[in-house]
């Protein structure tokens, strides 16, 4: 099974760790992985921001660099919603159509594709787990609370089988942390007093870290936590799923 490693800029940039993490864990669990050097922001921040139009050369060159894979794998809900809804190619429709339908989240990938219903790895902390808003909704990763229907999450159903960790039942599990891609910008007031919220929940419960499968939720919070000189770390789902041992 070849594999696309599709990585998110900010990561690159930021938290090359989680990048390497997903890596290695794919390598764990059997696949072929390969990291297209070629690739660039998949264009969602432009998108979002009412600039569409602006991410063909984004789109040209995601499908440069991921066209030849069984499987493009990403850590990161909102990029992945980003391509699975926007990628196309005025030259060759069909095949952004067929790329669109390849493009998996990380967790998603290991459970709905590799059919991996449990991981055993270590990592004896206690953890509270972010649902962003993109994986979620977006992608149905986990079950909305709202919704009068059986409860589900992939994310937690890979982290019940690590040693150790002991993941908590939050008071309003899949509430917004107010990050919002370029929202935490134009409306700060708001997306800070948001992430508080969301970080006194997890402090309500005496977590030691605060795991999610997109890194900018997390680094949103990771600010206001350093700000707080809180002694709550934040980790990619990633990084915890890498603790299985080869």
């Amino acid at each position: 099974m070849k594999v696309g490693l599709f990585i998110p800029c900010y990561v690159d940039q930021f938290y090359p760790k989680v990048a390497i993490a997903t890596y290695e864990l794919l390598q764990k669990l059997g696949c072929d992985v390969q990291f297209p050097m070629g690739q660039t922001c998949c264009g969602q921040p432009m998108a979002n921001s009412g600039y569409q139009y602006l991410t063909k050369g984004c789109d040209a060159n995601f499908i440069a660099n991921f066209a030849g894979f069984d499987y493009i794998v990403c850590p990161s809900g909102s990029c992945v919603l980003h391509v699975k809804d926007h990628l196309h190619d005025e030259k060759n429709e069909e095949l952004a159509t067929e790329m669109r339908k390849k493009v998996f989240e990380l967790t998603e990938f290991i459970t709905d594709i590799l059919k991996v219903d449990h991981i055993d790895g270590n990592f004896p902390y206690r953890v509270g787990m972010h649902v962003s808003c993109h994986g979620q909704r977006g992608l149905k990763l986990s079950q909305m609370t709202e919704l009068n229907a059986p409860f589900f999450s992939k994310p937690e159903q890979l982290l019940h089988n690590i040693k150790g960790l002991d993941l908590v039942s939050l008071t309003r599990k899949d509430e917004c942390c107010g990050f919002g891609g370029t929202f935490c910008v134009t409306e700060e007031a708001v997306s800070v007093k948001m992430g508080q919220d969301r970080i006194k929940d997890h402090e309500n419960h005496n977590v030691d870290f605060i795991t999610g499968g997109d890194m900018s939720c997390l680094m949103h919070l990771e600010g206001i936590l350093k700000r707080q000189k809180s002694n709550i770390k934040t980790i990619h789902i990633a990084e915890i799923l890498n603790t299985l041992t080869s």
